[in-house]
């Protein structure tokens, strides 16, 4: 979804509020797919300072992730706050920004990257999530499983034998 930003940049007025619902399925975020379960809201403003364009708004949406430990789907609630800077001209090259050539913002994409920069490395369906069982790939979740684990750091096992001597 574009919004129009010609009248902002043309001087015309110096601020234009946002209020919003993007209807998208989801996106792929390098890694893994990320699916929106209901709409995106957008709500929030932009203005003109300068010759700078700034985005401040408030992005609320229902996703849905796999858990990392158990590979399980689960839905999260986002709200994250978006501030960004745009400019149709060449500004200071160390400033943050993003440059703009046309009379136009493509505000789905500025969306789905904050939302990819609030995720967690690790998502979890729970803090607590045991995960899958290394041996049978049981959801520890759900069921225990009658595996033992054998697996010892193999610079520790001189102290197996040293225990089970006793």
């Amino acid at each position: 979804m574009k919004i129009d930003v010609s009248d902002l940049l043309k001087k015309n007025i110096t601020k234009k509020d946002i209020d919003l619902t993007i209807l998208e399925k989801g996106f792929y975020d390098g890694r893994e797919p990320i699916s929106f379960v209901g709409p995106v809201k957008l709500e929030g403003a932009l203005s003109l300072v300068g010759d700078m364009l700034y985005l401040d708004a408030t992005a609320t949406a229902k996703i849905e992730l796999i858990c990392s430990r158990c590979l399980e789907r689960f839905v999260r609630d986002i709200h994250i706050d978006i501030h960004e800077k745009f400019s149709n001209e060449n500004v200071n090259k160390d400033d943050d920004y993003i440059f703009i050539d046309s009379d136009a913002i493509d505000i789905t994409e500025i969306v789905e990257n904050n939302i990819i920069l609030s995720l967690p490395i690790k998502k979890l369906c729970k803090e607590d999530c045991k995960g899958l069982c290394q041996i049978c790939g049981t959801n520890l979740n759900n069921s225990s499983c009658n595996c033992v684990n054998q697996d010892i750091d193999p610079r520790l096992a001189g102290l197996k034998d040293f225990f089970s001597s006793n």
